[in-house]
């Protein structure tokens, strides 16, 4: 009796063999599909620079509805805190919804903040390209209220491979804001940094570039900058 339960439950066996690979097979995969879908999530890109003039900090935000994939959420904050100075007194927050309306070009609308103009409504057109080695992002904005602001970011990175956890690190950013009311500048910067980046961390020499106003008052840091990217 015992020998016939031993071989019906070896012919079980055997039989069942071919479906639990097919389905460890299966479940290896759908792992596999679901991490690389997580490590295939844009990342929140920040930055700290420390610098003569104090500490700037930069954070980045790009992420899409995972149920509705053509929705997404864009959000750019940077901020400057001068050194002896008890409040910051230039910073800006930019959040909005985006659709995308074909690959790499999004439609968005939210808001912008800065400590002198207040909150408005925005509308804004995003272009990005990304490979490997390069990043290109393009943004124009435009804010609706008395004294409407037109606004033009572009951000280029190259970001050449050393070896499998370095890269040589560099990228330009810059910014032009115009007032139609007054017909002049408001804000404009340049943002240059040049280093290398160990996996997600990237460190080393960066330099911001910053006028203020009409009269383009011009305030310049000079320093060591930190990036992570968080996923």
């Amino acid at each position: 009796m015992k020998s016939i339960s031993n071989t019906l439950l070896k012919k079980s066996f055997i039989k069942s063999f071919p479906l639990l690979c097919f389905m460890t097979i299966s479940n290896c995969f759908k792992a596999q599909n679901q991490s690389s879908a997580v490590v295939s999530s844009v990342p929140i890109n920040t930055e700290v620079l420390g610098s003569n003039r104090g500490l700037a900090f930069q954070m980045i935000i790009d992420k899409k509805i995972k149920s509705v994939p053509k929705l997404g959420f864009f959000s750019v904050t940077s901020l400057v805190g001068e050194w002896g100075e008890d409040k910051v007194n230039d910073y800006m927050t930019q959040a909005s919804l985006t659709y995308e309306i074909v690959k790499g070009l999004k439609l968005a609308a939210g808001f912008h903040v800065t400590p002198v103009k207040g909150m408005r409504p925005i509308a804004v057109l995003i272009y990005s390209k990304a490979t490997p080695d390069w990043l290109f992002v393009a943004n124009s904005r435009i804010d609706f209220s008395r004294d409407t602001n037109i606004e033009g970011m572009f951000l280029v990175e190259y970001k050449p491979k050393i070896n499998n956890n370095w890269r040589l690190y560099t990228r330009i950013q810059a910014l032009y804001e115009y007032s139609s009311i007054i017909d002049m500048q408001t804000r404009s910067y340049l943002m240059a940094r040049a280093g290398v980046s160990y996996k997600e961390i990237t460190f080393g020499l960066g330099t911001n570039i910053d006028y203020y106003g009409p009269e383009k008052f011009n305030e310049n840091s000079y320093g060591i900058f930190i990036g992570f990217l968080l996923f």
